[in-house]
């Protein structure tokens, strides 16, 4: 494999484990009602697990409330149970057409828990990326074994992939850091 094509995989591969805290961090609370807190819930409805994006439209008209509008009312107790069930402590209110969740403002206790999962996620997300720079340093010592590459070229190729981990762990951390800001201003 050609120098190249191993710093693009692992470009690709530390650009989705980023893609992924990034979805992480959006469903961790902050003070503030966010739909990202519940549009990726699965709701069981017509026998599998759905998104709740693809059932409803989710929206926050004011800080401290989540309106959900289902595409098909006969949804919404599917929904309720999702919510419900999803550990975020939600209480949700339904008119029949609509589902409101009016979103608590945290104690200092939550916030603190909030932010030590914060921590957590983001250290997966490194954890991760520094798995991707293994296997691409792997992969590049193996080109040079094959003669793809020259000693020179398998340096380089290192020195790059140890690059990409330094910008990755910092998008990571920055993305962090931004979301305990939030979740501690609340």
């Amino acid at each position: 494999m050609a120098a190249d094509d191993i710093l693009l995989d692992t470009e690709d591969r530390m650009d989705k484990a980023i893609q992924h805290l990034k979805q992480q961090l959006s469903g961790i609370r902050t003070g503030r009602a966010n739909p990202g807190l519940v549009d990726t819930l699965k709701v069981e409805v017509y026998g599998s697990q759905t998104p709740m994006k693809s059932l409803a439209q989710v929206g926050a008209p004011e800080p401290q409330q989540i309106l959900i509008r289902p595409y098909d009312p006969g949804t919404i107790k599917d929904i309720e149970r999702a919510i419900i069930n999803s550990g975020l402590g939600f209480a949700p209110a339904s008119d029949g057409r609509v589902i409101r969740i009016n979103v608590p403002p945290l104690t200092t206790e939550t916030r603190k828990k909030l932010v030590a999962r914060i921590k957590e996620v983001t250290e997966e997300a490194k954890v991760s990326i520094r798995n991707v720079r293994r296997d691409g340093n792997k992969a590049a010592e193996q080109g040079e074994k094959d003669g793809e590459l020259t000693e020179d070229e398998l340096k380089q190729a290192k020195e790059d992939i140890q690059e990409l981990t330094k910008k990755y762990e910092g998008l990571a951390a920055d993305m962090a850091k931004k979301r305990e800001d939030e979740v501690m201003e609340g």
